[in-house]
């Protein structure tokens, strides 16, 4: 925690008595979308960044994102003085581009999704010998990501369940090795988009562990395969997984911003998502929601209130 001190936020863990009324549990959502940056990207990012050594530091660092860990490297760097390049997918919101750039980071974006954004920063960096930072298949990522379970559960130790949006598996697999540490019975649910389900295929042997495509607007998750580090600490430490629709993702972002008048992405969306559609599946009397991030495209908004509309539609079928 000694290293993210002077960049990261606590943030707050916040609960809703009309939402516990509504699930019938417990629930306290950890906002990271008011975390710097907007997102708990910046956690695993600055510990990555901070670890590095002097004669590392001075290569320069080169990352490829959706837009949230290109926002936490940015900052991260930024904060040691050591230049960024970050690759960032065609698609990134314009709002991500633009925040990352303005942190100090050059950007560059190519590539229809993160995985080929991805491999043209893996050649960049074999070209210039800069220090690479995972998104989420590194240890000391994941660790950085961990201190969120760590603070969840000085905020409220009764926490028995929590719900963890998965993409790569980074945020998740930190979480769950921090929680189980400090609590061994706790359970850790993560919840994937069905539109880019890699991890999710892969836990429970449905279906391809690497994809062709995805596609949803929980472009934050939207990851074609699993991490080779992450998924065996998914495989042994992550307790159930569950996938949710776009248009469930679009009722739980919309359902945020009316009830608790928070913004919060796609991704950010899918764990709350998660426990709205499976919710009578998960066993939990105190149930903590990984709100990851806030950085929304407002463009997509009326698109994101038709899916949303979508969904109540088919819920009164």
């Amino acid at each position: 925690m000694a290293h993210l001190s002077p960049i990261v936020h606590r943030t707050p863990l916040t609960t809703s008595s009309m939402i516990n009324r509504m699930t019938e549990k417990n629930v306290y959502f950890k906002m990271e979308n008011q975390q710097k940056t907007g997102a708990f990207k910046v956690r695993g990012a600055s510990y990555k960044i901070a670890k590095l050594s002097a004669q590392e530091a001075i290569k320069g660092v080169i990352a490829a994102s959706a837009g949230n860990h290109a926002q936490g490297v940015a900052l991260a760097a930024s904060k040691r003085g050591i230049p960024a390049k970050i690759f960032m997918p065609e698609s990134t919101p314009e709002t991500k581009a633009e925040a990352t750039s303005n942190y100090g980071a050059t950007i560059v974006l190519t590539g229809d999704s993160f995985q080929e954004a991805y491999e043209a920063a893996i050649l960049e960096q074999q070209k210039t010998n800069s220090i690479f930072i995972e998104p989420f298949d590194d240890l000391d990522v994941m660790a950085g990501q961990g201190t969120i379970a760590l603070e969840m559960l000085e905020q409220q130790s009764l926490l028995d369940t929590i719900i963890v949006p998965v993409g790569g598996g980074g945020l998740i697999s930190g979480i769950a090795v921090a929680a189980k540490y400090i609590n061994p019975k706790i359970r850790i649910i993560g919840i994937q988009a069905s539109g880019a389900s890699a991890t999710f295929n892969q836990y429970s042997h449905t279906g391809p562990s690497a994809l062709s495509k995805v596609s949803t607007i929980a472009d934050g998750i939207a990851v074609k395969k699993i991490g080779s580090l992450t998924f065996p600490i998914i495989e042994r430490y992550v307790d159930e997984m569950y996938t949710v629709t776009d248009e469930q993702i679009a009722s739980a972002m919309i359902f945020m911003l009316e009830r608790k008048k928070s913004l919060i992405e796609g991704a950010g969306a899918t764990a709350f998502a998660g426990l709205l559609a499976h919710g009578e599946k998960i066993r939990s009397e105190h149930c903590g929601i990984i709100v990851s991030g806030g950085n929304m495209d407002l463009s997509k908004m009326p698109h994101i209130q038709n899916l949303a509309r979508e969904n109540q539609l088919t819920c009164l079928v």
